[in-house]
């Protein structure tokens, strides 16, 4: 038994592997502020050009920041935060263009199918209701660039997994 706690504390204290979590971590927080500087781009947007298709962000104010969007910034954020750590394992060293717009449409169709599940509950007209799913792809891919960019700097590694 203390054998296997041993080898426990040794493979959580591994140079290397805590390398890899803070190179997740940096990742994850680059996606989880882009997705979120999207997702705040995209509620003034909707506020100003799509109001009479969502009733209820006639009282939204995005100066006042009401609690209603700061939840759904706070959860945009996590999403996007989620989205960098994936994203990093997924895509890991290579080039490869399905991986990377899989990963991006895998995440933008999980958040905006749910918006559209939400959306139909709630008999919303079918504008925005599709406009959400577009939306959250975009916000995605816009990440996903960023943290290229920042892989393509030297600012976050590339995961190689296991040599």
């Amino acid at each position: 038994m203390a054998i296997d706690n041993l080898y426990v504390m040794k493979e959580t204290y591994n140079l290397d592997l805590m390398t890899e979590r803070l190179e997740s971590l940096k990742a994850a927080i680059i996606c989880g502020l882009s997705y979120s500087l999207i997702f705040t781009l995209a509620s003034i947007l909707n506020r100003q050009l799509f109001k009479e298709y969502f009733r209820e962000l006639m009282n939204f104010s995005i100066f006042t920041l009401n609690f209603h969007w700061l939840i759904s910034a706070g959860i945009a954020g996590f999403s996007g935060f989620l989205f960098g750590v994936t994203y990093r394992y997924i895509i890991r060293d290579d080039e490869n263009l399905q991986l990377k717009a899989g990963a991006v449409l895998a995440f933008g169709f999980i958040r905006g199918l749910t918006q559209v599940d939400i959306g139909l509950n709630f008999s919303l007209p079918i504008f925005p209701v599709v406009l959400l799913p577009l939306e959250s792809i975009l916000g995605f891919a816009y990440a996903a660039i960023i943290l290229d960019r920042a892989i393509k700097f030297g600012w976050v590694k590339p995961f190689v997994g296991n040599q």
